[in-house]
């Protein structure tokens, strides 16, 4: 049955429209048209698309650019050609391609070409297409990497702190582990406020902190002649971060109430050791509630680019590294796989330990992750509830973490109960 597709090559100011008609003797063109990317033209690209009906739709994913392409189509023309009387099997459909796999010739490109050239290779099955999901998942994902930009962000400007205190001569990242824990803010306020004293200074340490009052007025003995410049930029650091962590918090309680109705999704996924409420929230709005896009844990392992790498030839694979896919998904299984292989008595210490014996540790670390992503499929697309069963379980350890994580999911805004601690056994 003959159809009519459109081609759209984006651009950050205009759009490249050609109109096919698909059938039994080829594709022929039967329209070319150039629109502007503002909102009123895309208006009118929807309605233009109605009019000659247009039955299927393919684009390039130009940097950021086709989002407000596909939404205009999303919102106009995808429902009035899926309510269409005739429609067929193809129509309303949206493909957003990836602009790597229509690539021309050298020296043949052009825009009109280049849009012809997405309808072709589309009918014949040549392009990689990416997964788009609906409006709300999209939006889900709008919060959760923009929370992951400013964790970046934290992390960068505490850098740029510790590199203000060496200048200083302020050496209190050397002697203690976290350099924003309670203490060590405590004592950055007071330098910021004008505190000369070291004795002072290190009063100010918690108890539990290891670092000796000896030591730490030996690291802060700068601080009688330190100069009035570097406690104002002290300050002004200070009052970034705080200001990046209520940004980071707000986006965090915001992520969760726009999932609040997948909350056993998020709960089940922060079980898992290395995980938290955190990379639940961020691996739902990446791969869905139900990971329904996904038929097989092999469809998600490969979509995430977490998978072995092929690159065939004369029967000899040259490299196995592994391919690109979604950023997002490979960033978060990398640093919940970290975390796991540390948590004593799992089932991903044990296979860390089996894989690190054949193999070097960041290949090890991502072949948890591999394990890790199919156990998120079997998680989100069954329905089932993660249970620990490693050799070395301590419910001990377990009750304290699963408090730890309703705690979490409380101060985020989610309704929870606390499950109810089980009897300790009777003495034989």
């Amino acid at each position: 049955m003959p159809y009519r597709i459109a081609g759209i090559d984006v651009h950050k100011k205009m759009l490249a429209v050609v109109v096919s008609d698909v059938g039994a003797e080829g594709i022929v063109v039967q329209e070319r048209r150039k629109f502007l990317s503002t909102p009123q033209q895309l208006g009118c690209l929807a309605e233009w698309l109605v009019e000659w009906e247009v039955d299927e739709v393919v684009m390039e994913s130009t940097a950021q650019y086709w989002q407000p392409v596909w939404g205009a189509l999303e919102e106009t023309w995808q429902p009035s050609r899926q309510g269409h009387p005739g429609r067929g099997t193809h129509a309303g459909k949206i493909h957003l391609a990836q602009a790597q796999s229509n690539r021309g010739r050298r020296g043949r490109k052009d825009d009109f070409p280049d849009a012809e050239r997405l309808i072709r290779r589309l009918v014949a099955g040549e392009l990689i297409l990416s997964f788009v999901p609906d409006p709300p998942q999209r939006l889900w994902r709008v919060v959760t990497r923009r929370r992951n930009q400013l964790g970046r962000s934290k992390v960068q400007l505490q850098n740029q702190l510790e590199s203000l205190l060496e200048q200083a001569h302020i050496k209190l990242s050397s002697i203690v582990s976290d350099l924003l824990g309670v203490s060590e803010r405590r004592m950055l306020q007071a330098i910021a406020e004008g505190e000369r004293d070291p004795a002072v200074l290190a009063a100010m340490a918690d108890r539990n902190l290891k670092a000796t009052p000896e030591q730490l007025q030996d690291a802060l003995s700068a601080c009688r002649t330190l100069d009035p410049t570097f406690r104002e930029l002290i300050r002004m650091t200070l009052e970034h971060l705080q200001l990046l962590e209520k940004q980071i918090e707000d986006l965090e309680k915001k992520a969760s109430e726009l999932m609040r109705e997948d909350q056993d999704a998020v709960e089940r996924l922060a079980k898992v050791p290395g995980m938290g409420v955190s990379s639940a929230l961020q691996i739902i709005a990446e791969v869905g509630p139900h990971a329904a896009s996904f038929p097989t844990p092999a469809d998600l392992c490969s979509w995430v680019g977490v998978i072995p790498g092929q690159q065939v030839s004369a029967e000899k694979n040259q490299s196995s590294h592994s391919p690109k896919g979604n950023r997002p998904m490979r960033r978060i299984l990398n640093e919940v796989a970290h975390a796991a292989v540390k948590t004593k008595g799992s089932i991903f210490e044990v296979k860390f330990a089996r894989f690190v014996r054949i193999m070097k540790y960041e290949p090890a670390v991502w072949s948890v992750a591999h394990f890790m992503c199919e156990l998120v499929w079997k998680i989100l697309h069954g329905g089932v509830t993660y249970e620990e069963r490693g050799p070395g379980v301590n419910a001990k350890a377990q009750q304290k973490r699963t408090q730890k994580m309703i705690r979490r999911l409380k101060k985020l805004g989610f309704r929870i109960e606390a499950p109810p601690i089980p009897p300790a056994p009777n003495p034989a």
